[in-house]
């Protein structure tokens, strides 16, 4: 099973940059897909996920990024508008059982190796 993460950069605070989240190796439909970050000195926080058609988000970034899924492409995606400083970070995607909460970091099975996503002000 892989996870491979790409789409982060370096941008000035209002920009925009899409995540792509891409899978291999497991019933993708089957899964949920979340995005954590992490940023120096933070613990790890969950961003969004995508669960069938329902969708989740931290309040800190709601009406900003929508995360989506394409199973024929098997990649999850998160569209990242009006980016903040704040939002600098590793962002990491992850695949997590349908049955089971998205929210719970330990619940999540299988883990991408992370992109970098830094916002200058």
């Amino acid at each position: 099973v892989q996870l491979q993460a790409s789409g982060g950069g370096l941008v000035q605070a209002g920009a925009s940059l899409r995540l792509s989240c891409a899978a291999s190796g497991l019933p993708f439909s089957t899964y949920s897909v979340g995005w954590f970050r992490l940023a120096p000195g933070k613990e790890r926080e969950f961003v969004a996920a995508i669960r069938w058609t329902s969708t989740y988000y931290v309040d800190s970034v709601k009406g900003r990024f929508t995360i989506s899924r394409d199973n024929a492409k098997n990649t999850v995606y998160l569209q990242m508008d009006s980016l903040k400083p704040e939002d600098t970070a590793v962002y990491f995607c992850a695949a997590v059982p349908f049955r089971l909460s998205v929210f719970a970091p330990n619940n999540y099975n299988y883990w991408g190796q992370g992109t970098q996503v830094t916002v200058s002000s």
